[in-house]
């Protein structure tokens, strides 16, 4: 085979494996966002659920002073 077929082969095999792995790294990265989107959503879920009880239980108070 000439030198010439050579070399643009060997760059079209570096092409399509730099493309590869790029798509492995940004499906990796959607993976990442996606587990610390599920991690905040669990806290918020769990400090608006604490919260929301202490809220009710004043409420609660201040009703019962008044009436």
């Amino acid at each position: 085979m000439t030198p010439i077929y050579l070399s643009i082969q060997e760059a079209l095999h570096r092409l399509t494996h730099r493309e590869a792995a790029a798509d492995d790294e940004e499906g990796q990265g959607m993976v990442e966002y996606a587990l610390i989107l599920v991690l905040i959503a669990v806290v918020v879920i769990l400090v608006v659920s604490t919260v929301g009880k202490q809220v009710s239980n004043v409420f609660s108070n201040v009703s019962k002073g008044l009436g």
